[in-house]
């Protein structure tokens, strides 16, 4: 049975995080120019949880490696709470969640996630006591002596998350970080990065192929054509901050749904 939603407050978002302007990608090739992006323009608030979404291929990963300063712009401008892409990077203005947890073998799960402290300088002890305060966040405070060979591949990537919010970014990107995972874990962690983005109000930008991830998680869901990548629309959610996985039931859901289904049709034609 089809539930409805109560009306409920929307969240109010700060300055902007991330201003995208006319930004394009061409990747030069013997044959002809590979144009990866195509004068994608894009205004990402303080707090917004923000779904790239589209087609394999269509330049959402390299939007993303854009603004964290993994990949040049061939034109255009970019800007990460007021800085160029580089100078964010180097004041560690945010944190970054790949498609795969790479993690280190044979370090256990606590010195994984105080690396990227150290490599920062911070002491021994002022780098435990902060990789355990992350951890708890993401449920995995008993785990801090396993190794991550020990753990399920959603545990893996929950210990990602920790070491990416090890050092406090305003800004969290994340490249399909819950893609190889079967759809039980999937949920699972959608509902817990739901639940600490609304707790924390941080900025995330979330690269996805699922509608029903983009979905459940955002609060404008953009929509990307196949390359060169473009955006076709730009969707805000009508949906309530707090969510539960009983949501994907509502007919509001299905709108939305169906309506970021529209939009990745349209970019095809």
């Amino acid at each position: 049975m089809l539930t409805t939603l109560s009306p409920s407050p929307r969240p109010a978002y700060g300055p902007p995080a991330v201003q995208i302007q006319n930004a394009s990608v061409v990747y030069p090739a013997a044959d002809a120019p590979v144009r990866a992006l195509h004068e994608v323009n894009l205004d990402i608030r303080q707090g917004e949880f923000i779904s790239l979404i589209g087609p394999s291929g269509c330049g959402k990963t390299t939007l993303l490696r854009v603004i964290a300063d993994l990949e040049p712009i061939t034109a255009g401008t970019v800007l990460v709470n007021g800085l160029s892409p580089h100078d964010a990077r180097l004041a560690r203005a945010y944190g970054y969640v790949f498609q795969a947890p790479a993690l280190l073998p044979w370090r256990t799960v606590l010195s994984n996630v105080m690396l990227p402290l150290e490599i920062q300088g911070r002491l021994p002890e002022a780098a435990r006591e902060i990789a355990r305060e992350q951890l708890a966040r993401v449920g995995l405070a008993q785990f801090e002596k396993k190794y991550p060979w020990q753990l399920s591949g959603g545990m893996q990537q929950r210990v990602s998350i920790a070491r990416a919010l090890g050092f406090q970014p305003r800004l969290l990107m994340m490249d399909e970080p819950f893609g190889a995972l079967d759809e039980i874990t999937r949920d699972d962690l959608n509902v817990h990065l739901q639940d600490l983005w609304r707790r924390e109000q941080r900025t995330v930008v979330f690269v996805t192929h699922s509608i029903a991830e983009a979905v459940y998680l955002s609060s404008r869901i953009v929509v990307m054509s196949p390359r060169p990548g473009r955006i076709v629309k730009v969707i805000d959610s009508p949906l309530p901050a707090e969510r539960t996985l009983s949501l994907r039931d509502t007919p509001e859901f299905m709108a939305l749904a169906h309506e970021v289904r529209e939009a990745l049709a349209d970019g095809h034609n």
